[in-house]
């Protein structure tokens, strides 16, 4: 199993990473500028916004986001436990270096920028001992207490995984990032792999967090059952959809977000003979529903903690670049709903292959 998961995450990665660049060369378009290390993105005009593609857009937001709320409304919670353990020390100084960091990144005149520009790490680290506090707190353990080699491991394997997005963002050009000053490339990688390296560890402590309310820990649907077979297509088309954003990124500006999801369920349902997906055929979608919501959660905090920041990240989407939250268009947070469940494919491939258990897809995530 451990070498299964090991191989699924490996292959994974590489097709990730080759199948933009074999677009091209399909095409007959060149590649030289995307082989560059670090990936660096820079603006990239885009196709114009045009209502039809917003209505579309925001139709399957929504359908998503109703989802979710069916699955609220229709759940039986059962009784929740009464609080077993205080808040603890370390939660109060992840809230105040969460605090802290937080004004400091918003501030002109208190900190120089060489310093200010590195302050959206220990923010998020802040958070996450907070989330990890609340469920101690609510259950006595978290992941941080009870799943501790796991958790530290996500951190390192977080940072390899948004590698991967900024590499496949060159092709895309969705995102680019302003205020910041590296002396070389080495100097560059070292900035971004620090709070890069946050990114499944937040999206894992919100998780594990939400269920801990019954309701959302309850929620059902009717089953949908799909037979193997289907990862075959899943497979086939997140292949085509790689390869297409290295020639028509415009077109397919949202297969960033669904193409690797199909692509690594698809191996996944292959090489393990589940996934996440797998505990819909029994009407039980939290382990799909749960992490949509917990990446969409830190996506509005991430959108949020950068708006004020000096080093930042701005937005140019095609067909939908209106209507802004912070700096991200409205429509561009459904991409954190798929995102979500993709960081859950991750995180449990690779609890996986560190120590043969799931990670969050299990009943108990602590047990």
């Amino acid at each position: 199993m451990r070498l299964r998961a090991i191989a699924v995450l490996l292959l994974w990665a590489a097709l990730f990473w080759a199948l933009p660049l074999l677009g091209r060369v399909a095409a007959g378009a060149p590649v030289s500028e995307y082989l560059d290390f670090p990936p660096r993105t820079h603006f990239v005009p885009h196709a114009p916004f045009a209502w039809s593609a917003f209505a579309l857009y925001a139709i399957l937001f929504g359908a998503a986001i109703a989802l979710v709320a069916f699955a609220l409304v229709s759940a039986r919670p059962v009784a929740a436990a009464r609080a077993q353990a205080r808040f603890p020390w370390w939660g109060w100084l992840g809230l105040a270096l969460n605090a802290a960091s937080w004004f400091l990144a918003w501030q002109d005149d208190i900190l120089p920028p060489e310093w200010r520009r590195h302050v959206f790490t220990p923010l998020w680290l802040g958070y996450i001992l907070i989330m990890n506090g609340l469920v101690v707190r609510r259950r006595g353990r978290s992941l941080l207490t009870h799943r501790s080699a796991w958790f530290l491991v996500l951190f390192p394997a977080s940072a390899g995984f948004w590698w991967l997005y900024e590499y496949l963002n060159q092709f895309a050009g969705n995102w680019h990032y302003v205020g910041i000053v590296a002396r070389s490339d080495w100097d560059y990688f070292l900035q971004a792999t620090l709070p890069f390296s946050t990114v499944l560890p937040a999206v894992a402590s919100t998780w594990d967090w939400l269920r801990q309310f019954p309701r959302i820990d309850a929620m059902r649907l009717p089953p949908l059952k799909a037979r193997p077979v289907i990862a075959w297509p899943a497979l086939g088309a997140s292949l085509a959809a790689l390869a297409g954003i290295g020639v028509w990124p415009d077109a397919l500006f949202s297969m960033l977000w669904l193409a690797p999801l199909a692509l690594l369920a698809g191996l996944q349902r292959i090489a393990l003979g589940e996934t996440i997906f797998s505990p819909l055929a029994r009407g039980d979608w939290r382990p799909v529903l749960q992490p949509a919501l917990a990446a969409l959660i830190c996506g509005v905090l991430w959108e949020l903690w950068n708006f004020g920041s000096l080093a930042q990240w701005h937005y140019s989407l095609p067909y939908v670049q209106r209507f802004h939250v912070f700096e991200m268009p409205l429509l561009g947070y459904a991409g954190y709903l798929p995102f979500g469940i993709e960081c859950a494919l991750v995180m449990d491939l690779v609890a996986r292959a560190a120590s043969g258990r799931p990670g969050l897809m299990g009943s108990d995530p602590c047990g």
